[in-house]
């Protein structure tokens, strides 16, 4: 859809655009509150937050630790990983660099994953195949990943110091006779307990989630992207997920709330990601009660 339509259809998504490129000299508790008046079309309550998108933005606000920046930044958290859990649940690093200029293609495989270790949502990650990818859209992809700022434009302080850099990763292969494509699942930890999963589905060129409870029930809710719809398959519990379980709460160690991401492929679970804002503390809940269930479950203070 051409951006002018799409504005002119969702007005209020020119206004956050225009806001995320000017307000850069607006205090952070400010820009939060318009932001999440934006976003959501409510007041954003902060003495005391309720709900659980609400205490993401009073986290934002208030629990900053220079440990954060190293757990988001997809490179350096491995070392942090591993040291926890073991190298073994790591996706091996094909390298770093500092901008697209320096990578080397012929030393890299026929197929791997190339991303910016600083990004967030996919908007900087490129499966790079070599027989049929273009090396000048991947470039595209990445130099403008490369440049944006999450801090600038949603306030994710863990992004404030950040290094923007490219990482090449080995490739995860889905199985060949799998009913679904490759699944990330992303369990959401609250005060150090997950107390759900989400699962991410990436078939044919889509992305489709599914909610479960640590007993693999579906949810009654959808979120917190409502765009993405269920699967077509629903996913089935994996057979180590007490396994996932176990290694999550090794790895929620470090604040109120965070979501440890993994990839499990053929019984092998791979470490993918920690995220402390998921969808920055704008997601929707539908019904939006369980904005304020699950916002009763994580205890600030």
């Amino acid at each position: 859809m051409n951006k002018l339509v799409y504005y002119i259809i969702k007005p209020h998504f020119f206004v956050i655009a225009l806001l995320e490129r000017l307000g850069g000299w607006v205090p952070d508790g400010l820009y939060l509150r318009m932001l999440y008046l934006l976003h959501t079309g409510r007041i954003l309550h902060l003495d005391p937050p309720v709900t659980f998108n609400e205490k993401l933005q009073w986290l934002k606000l208030n629990d900053r630790k220079p440990i954060y920046t190293t757990l988001v930044d997809k490179s350096t958290v491995k070392d942090v990983v591993s040291g926890i859990i073991g190298d073994q649940y790591i996706i091996p690093t094909l390298g770093v660099w500092d901008c697209i200029e320096d990578i080397n293609f012929d030393m890299l495989p026929q197929k791997f994953v190339l991303k910016t270790t600083h990004d967030g949502g996919g908007s900087g990650v490129v499966i790079f195949d070599k027989r049929e990818t273009d090396i000048q859209s991947t470039n595209s992809k990445l130099e403008k990943s490369l440049k944006h700022n999450i801090y600038k434009t949603l306030r994710e302080w863990p992004y404030k110091e950040i290094k923007p850099r490219i990482m090449a990763e080995q490739y995860i292969q889905p199985l060949e006779d799998s009913e679904t494509g490759l699944q990330d699942y992303k369990l959401f930890c609250f005060n150090g307990k997950p107390e759900f999963c989400q699962v991410k589905t990436h078939e044919n060129g889509n992305d489709y989630i599914d909610l479960f409870d640590m007993d693999w029930s579906l949810l009654p809710f959808t979120g917190l992207n409502p765009q993405h719809g269920h699967a077509p398959i629903t996913p089935r519990k994996p057979e180590n997920l007490d396994r996932m379980v176990e290694l999550a709460q090794k790895l929620a160690v470090y604040a109120k709330f965070e979501r440890i991401d993994f990839y499990n492929v053929a019984g092998r679970i791979y470490f993918g990601e920690i995220t402390f804002y998921p969808v920055s503390g704008f997601g929707e809940f539908t019904p939006d009660v369980y904005d304020k269930y699950y916002g009763e479950k994580l205890i600030l203070f």
